[in-house]
């Protein structure tokens, strides 16, 4: 049951290891040289995405969520769009270390065009890459190629927002309470220690050694039980967004 539990929790994982599976069985050289690439990125991984948690942690902890409302939320209009492309542009690291960045921008109020603008200007147009660019194909084509690409990628925003609702993106494991408040539960910051669901059972349980929400509504006079779970949680997994 926990097998099955596993992999209905993991479906792209175990894709991926029936198809190296198959590959073995079929053609043992390719899947060696495919095992070699896949390990090459799981060690950069390793090194890379640690230092980008933390630096997300540290993002959360000291940015106000009304300051991501003011600069990059759903009004913050054109100057939000270019607080993107800059965040974009200057960023280092493959593309995949913006992905859980995008994902707590997204969650303290960011808007869905702007994450769009955030990750198309860290893919296509940092500032390490022009630079790259310049020199090998010359300041011109740089310049020509670096302007079509910040319209089309401004144009691919507004098309993505009005596509897109936010409402669509798994951002936490969380629940509406009555005042409009979302409870969240950070399952990447989450040991499955236990004390949630210990403390408020009606809330919490833990599954496959994570906390997950319970989706039941939050009445008002079950405020102060969960600030307090809130406060217990050692990694501050839990909170109000």
């Amino acid at each position: 049951m926990k097998i099955l539990n596993l992999v209905k929790n993991n479906k792209l994982l175990a894709l991926v290891a029936i198809i190296y599976l198959g590959l073995f069985i079929t053609a043992p050289n390719y899947a060696k040289t495919a095992m070699g690439n896949s390990m090459y990125y799981v060690k950069e991984m390793l090194s890379i995405m640690p230092v980008i948690f933390i630096l997300t942690a540290v993002i959360e902890a000291l940015i106000p969520k009304e300051v991501i409302l003011k600069n990059f939320g759903d009004n913050s209009g054109f100057k939000g769009g270019l607080f993107s492309l800059l965040l974009g542009s200057i960023s280092a690291g493959p593309i995949y270390a913006a992905f859980p960045i995008c994902k707590m921008l997204l969650s303290k109020g960011a808007s869905v065009g702007n994450i769009f603008i955030i990750l198309s200007s860290w893919a296509v147009i940092k500032v390490p890459m022009l630079a790259n660019e310049a020199k090998f194909l010359g300041a011109k084509f740089m310049g020509i190629r670096w302007v079509l690409t910040v319209i089309s990628i401004f144009i691919m925003a507004y098309i993505t927002s009005k596509i897109i609702n936010k409402q669509d993106i798994p951002l936490e494991n969380s629940i509406n309470n009555n005042e409009g408040e979302c409870l969240s539960i950070k399952t990447h910051y989450c040991v499955g220690c236990g004390l949630c669901e210990r403390f408020s059972p009606n809330h919490f349980e833990i599954v496959d050694k994570k906390a997950k929400l319970k989706y039941i509504k939050v009445k008002e006079d079950e405020l102060e039980e969960l600030r307090k779970v809130i406060d217990k949680c050692p990694v501050k997994a839990i909170s109000f967004i």
